[in-house]
């Protein structure tokens, strides 16, 4: 474990994550209803976009209003045949509600559970009453047991999706350094015209003496 900017944890982490959203930080896109739930899986080179609530290296997701329940809720995560399953019981019916359900995703072996949390500016309080661990005992076929051994998490078919981001203009940083270099480039240039118009008036003398 080691703390970071991604929920309490480092960023360009290697696993799975499993992320519970309690805040949008992507005030464009409003068709999401916070809290959210999503999961990410990472080989130590991808980042989290905090910008983009993870937009781009999600999964998949849902909203899961876990806030102010007068009851437990409850997140399952299951891995069986290189299929990761993420489902909710939130309304306390004990009726469990698909999240993610994504195939073709390739987990190794010996890595640890964990949990994190972090907290911006607007403070929230959530309590991780327990953690229950199970080993499922599943046949496997003959082709998953010729697979080799799986050394780097990885999803098939997985591409980042390209997230529209509106033109929002310069920032005020950029547009003032802008500005300068822009200045400083025409005071340059009108420099470089004065010595070379010298330079040309005082040649164009010296053929008349």
């Amino acid at each position: 474990m080691q703390i970071g900017s991604v929920f309490g944890n480092m960023d360009l982490f290697t696993g799975l994550g499993v992320f519970v959203d309690t805040y949008p930080n992507d005030d464009k896109h409003q068709e999401r209803v916070f809290p959210y739930v999503s999961a990410m899986v990472a080989n130590g080179s991808v980042k989290y976009d905090h910008e983009l609530d993870g937009r781009p290296t999600e999964l998949g997701g849902c909203t899961a209003i876990v806030r102010n329940q007068n009851h437990d809720t409850f997140l399952l995560v299951r891995y069986v045949h290189r299929r990761l399953t993420i489902m909710t019981n939130i309304d306390g019916k004990q009726e469990w509600r698909d999240c993610v359900d994504r195939p073709g995703v390739h987990l190794p072996l010996g890595y640890y559970f964990g949990a994190s949390s972090l907290t911006g500016d607007l403070s929230d309080n959530h309590d991780l009453i327990s953690l229950k661990l199970y080993e499922l005992t599943v046949p496997h076929s003959e082709q998953e047991e010729e697979e080799e051994e799986v050394t780097i998490p990885s999803v098939d078919n997985m591409v980042i999706r390209n997230v529209e981001i509106e033109d929002q203009g310069m920032s005020g940083v950029t547009l003032f350094f802008t500005i300068i270099f822009s200045v400083l480039g025409c005071f340059l240039l009108c420099v470089v015209g004065i010595v070379v118009y010298s330079r040309w008036k005082e040649n164009r003398r010296k053929r008349f003496y």
